[in-house]
C-alpha cells in the first residue's frame, strides 16, 4: 500500500507530509436501487403477435394507418379507413360467412365509447398499429365497435391526397386543417413541406417549367425560408433525376419520399386530428429503454429493435451475468500489487509492483483467460503508476514518492525506450499521455510538473506545482492535475494558463476522468468516492461503502456506456456501484489485504482486475455456469447488495 505524501491541508507556499494512516475497518453500507421499471406492454405485444403473419411492417403501410368511424366498407370499395378495401370469398369487409358481424356479446358502440380517454387513446394506437400491419378489416372492425376514431376524417383525406401526390387537393385539404391546428404559422410551414415535394417530383419527371412555375408562383410568394428557395433553385441545373435525388440527398418521387413527407406534416397536427407516425412502436421502444436504464445489472450494449426483446417479460440482468466472480488469480508477482491497467484496446493488462518489476499480460479474446506475455524488470523503487500510449504501443511506469526515475518501454518488443530523470531530486509518481501519443505529462509531490516527448526531452515545466494525480482531456492542451491543496485545476501548456475546477475538504488521493470528458471520479482521503461533474464544477455524488484512509487507491469506471464504478478499499473488498446510485450493488471479497486499483476492460464489458497488498491480481468476471443451480454457491465472494 502507498501512504500518500500529501497533506490534508497545505499551505500557498509548500505542502507539509502527514504520516501514513492507521488501517481502520467500517462496516460496508448495504443496500441497492430499485428494481426495473415495469412497462405493462403485454397486451400490446400480443396484438402484435397476431398480426404477424400477415407480413412486414412496408414504408407505405405504415403511412395508410387512417379509418373513419362508424363506417361499414362494401366489397371492392373504399374502406372507412380510406384504403381500397379488398374481399374474402366475395363477402363485404367487416363480415364472416356471409353475415354480418356487430356488437360482440351485445356491447354497444356507445357504452365502449364511454371509457375513459386513456382508453380511448389504447385503442386507437392498437388500430394504427394494425393498419401498419395492413390488417385494414380488423380496424375497421375495431373503430366500429368501440365508437372511436383512428383520426379526423379531414385528415384521413389530406394523408389519401399526399400519398397519391393529388397536391392541389392536398392544398385545399389544408384549409380544413387550420381550424384543427394549434399553431397558425404551422399551415404555412407544411404548405412548404408540399411544395417542396410538389417542386422535387415535377424536376424529376422532367417538367422543368411546372417546376419553375412552383418554383416562383407558389414557394417564394409564402416568404418563409428564402434560404431554402435559394437551394431548391439550384435543382433546375441537375441534368438528369439520379444528380436531382443525390444533391437534394431525396428518395425520388415515390412511396418511401411520401410516407416521409407525412412523417414531417404530421409533426404540426394535434395527436387527436392525426396520430404521430408508429407512435405504439415508440412508447414500447421507450418502455424497454427505461426498464434497461433501471436495471441495476445491464451491461450490454443497448439495442433499440424491438425484435431483439421479448415484450411479454419484464427487463431483468442477473447478477451472474455480471463480473464480480473470481476467475482467475494472478500470484506471479512476489511482494505487494500496487497498480494495474488494461490497455486501451482490451488486449492486455499491465500490473506493477513492489517488487520492483512490471508484468504484461495478454487476454485470450475467447476464454478471457490472462497469460504472461512478458515481464519488465529493473524499477529499483517500484511501480505504483503505470500509464499505455494511446495506440497502446509504449508503457510508462511511474515509482512511490522518493523514485526520481521514469520508464518508458515498447509493449511490442519488451525495450526499454527512455530512462528519464531530470534530477535525483525530483519525485515522479504520476503521468498522463496527450491525445496525440508524442508527448507525455508527469510530475509529482515534489514540485516537478514536466511535458516531455518520446525520448524524455524536457518540453515545457511548470514550477511549483505539487502533484498527486494527472489526466490530458481530449483537446489535447489542457491537463488536469489533482495538488496538495485538496483540488483538481486545469492547466494549459500552450499559453500558460490555469484555473480552478475541482475544491475539495480532504485531499485528493487519486482521480479518473470518463471517456468523454464530462465526469470525474475522485478518490478522497478519509471521505472514499466522490463523482463531479468537470463541465458545470460540481459535486454529483458520493458513493458510500468504501474504506478510504490516506492510502492512494485507484477506482475507474467501466462497462458498456461507463455506467458503473468499481474502487478498491481498505477493507480488503472491491465495490461497485451503478453511476446513479449511491449504495454498492456488489462487494467483491476474496482478497487479504488492501486493494489499490481496480481497472475495467474497456473492450469486453465482463472484465476487471483488482490489485492488493496481498500480493495478488484478481481476475473478474461473470458466474462459470450459469445455468447451474451450483452458481448460487458463488455468492459467498459476491455480497448481494440488491435484496
Amino acid at each position: 500500500t502507498l501512504a500518500s505524501a500529501s497533506s490534508s491541508s497545505d499551505s500557498d507556499t509548500g505542502g507539509a507530509s502527514p504520516p501514513p494512516r492507521k488501517k481502520h475497518r467500517a462496516s460496508a453500507a448495504e443496500g441497492a436501487g430499485e428494481p426495473g421499471a415495469s412497462a405493462d406492454i403485454t397486451g400490446l405485444s400480443s396484438m402484435q403477435a397476431n398480426g404477424a403473419g400477415q407480413g412486414q411492417e412496408s414504408t407505405e403501410l405504415s403511412c395508410l394507418n387512417s379509418a373513419q368511424n362508424g363506417e361499414s366498407s362494401s366489397a371492392g370499395g373504399t374502406h372507412s379507413n380510406g384504403l381500397l378495401s379488398s374481399t374474402d370469398n366475395g363477402n363485404s369487409v367487416g363480415t364472416s360467412n356471409g353475415s354480418s358481424t356487430g356488437p360482440v356479446s351485445g356491447t354497444s358502440a356507445s357504452s365502449a365509447a364511454s371509457g375513459s380517454e386513456a382508453e380511448e387513446d389504447v385503442i386507437r394506437l392498437i388500430g394504427q398499429h394494425l393498419h401498419g400491419l395492413g390488417l385494414n378489416q380488423t380496424v375497421d372492425l375495431l373503430m366500429q365497435e368501440s365508437g372511436c376514431r383512428l383520426e379526423h376524417s379531414s385528415a384521413t383525406k389530406f394523408r389519401n391526397h399526399v400519398m397519391e401526390g393529388e397536391w392541389d387537393k392536398a392544398e385545399n385539404d389544408l384549409n380544413e386543417l387550420r381550424a384543427l391546428m394549434h399553431s397558425p404559422n404551422a399551415i404555412v410551414r407544411m404548405k412548404f413541406l408540399l411544395l417542396q415535394q410538389k417542386y422535387l417530383e415535377y424536376l424529376e419527371d422532367g417538367k422543368v417549367l411546372e417546376a419553375l412555375q412552383v418554383l416562383r408562383g407558389e414557394l417564394t410568394p409564402l416568404k418563409y425560408n428564402t434560404d431554402r428557395i435559394h437551394v431548391l433553385s439550384g435543382y433546375l441545373m441537375c441534368s438528369h433525376a439520379e444528380d436531382l435525388k443525390a444533391k437534394a440527398e431525396w428518395e425520388g418521387k415515390g412511396t418511401a419520399s411520401r410516407c416521409r413527407l407525412l412523417d414531417k406534416l404530421q409533426t404540426y397536427l394535434p395527436p387527436s386530428v392525426m396520430l404521430p407516425p408508429r407512435r405504439m412502436q415508440t412508447l414500447l421502444r421507450q418502455a424497454v429503454e427505461l426498464q434497461r436504464d433501471r436495471c441495476l445489472y445491464h451491461n450490454t450494449k443497448l439495442d433499440s429493435n424491438l425484435d431483439s426483446v421479448s415484450l411479454l417479460l419484464d427487463h431483468v440482468c442477473s447478477r451472474l451475468q455480471f463480473p464480480c466472480y473470481t476467475q482467475q488469480i494472478l500470484t506471479e508477482h512476489c511482494n505487494e500489487v500496487w497498480f494495474c491497467k488494461f490497455s486501451n484496446d482490451g488486449t492486455k493488462l499491465a500490473t506493477g509492483s513492489k517488487d520492483t518489476t512490471v508484468i504484461i499480460w495478454q487476454v485470450d479474446p475467447e476464454s478471457h483467460q490472462l497469460k504472461l506475455l512478458r515481464t519488465l524488470e529493473g524499477h529499483a523503487y517500484g511501480v505504483s503508476y503505470l500509464a499505455w500510449s494511446p495506440d497502446d504501443t509504449y508503457l510508462i511506469a511511474c515509482g512511490p514518492d522518493d523514485c526520481s526515475e521514469l520508464w518508458l518501454w515498447n509493449v511490442q518488443t519488451g525495450e526499454l525506450r527512455t530512462k528519464m530523470s531530470q534530477s535525483h531530486e525530483d519525485s515522479l509518481t504520476s503521468v498522463a499521455w496527450n491525445p496525440d501519443g508524442k508527448r507525455f505529462v508527469t510530475g509529482g509531490q515534489r514540485g516537478q510538473f514536466y511535458q516531455c516527448d518520446l525520448d524524455g526531452n524536457l518540453l515545457d515545466s511548470w514550477e511549483g506545482v505539487r502533484v498527486q494525480c494527472l489526466w490530458c482531456l481530449g483537446d489535447g492542451r489542457a491537463v488536469l492535475a489533482s495538488d496538495t491543496h485538496q483540488r483538481i485545476r486545469g492547466y494549459n501548456f500552450e499559453d500558460l494558463t490555469d484555473r480552478n475546477i475541482v475544491q475539495e475538504d480532504h485531499p485528493i488521493m487519486s482521480f479518473t476522468v470518463s471517456k468523454n470528458g464530462r465526469l470525474a471520479l475522485l478518490n478522497v482521503a478519509t471521505q472514499g468516492v466522490h463523482l463531479w461533474d468537470l463541465q458545470d464544477r460540481v459535486l454529483v455524488r458520493k458513493y458510500q461503502g468504501v474504506t478510504q484512509g490516506f492510502y492512494t487507491i485507484h477506482s475507474c469506471f467501466g462497462g458498456h456506456n461507463e455506467d458503473f464504478i468499481a474502487s478498491g478499499s481498505e477493507d480488503h473488498k472491491v465495490y461497485i456501484w451503478h453511476r446513479r446510485g449511491e449504495l454498492p450493488i456488489a462487494e467483491l471479497t476474496g482478497h487479504t489485504r488492501t486493494v489499490n486499483c481496480v481497472s475495467w476492460n474497456p473492450a469486453i464489458p465482463g472484465l476487471m482486475a483488482s490489485a492488493s497488498d496481498d500480493g495478488t491480481v484478481r481476475v473478474w468476471g461473470p458466474a462459470p455456469f450459469l445455468d447451474s443451480q451450483e452458481a448460487d454457491g458463488l455468492n459467498e465472494n459476491c455480497s448481494n447488495m440488491d435484496s
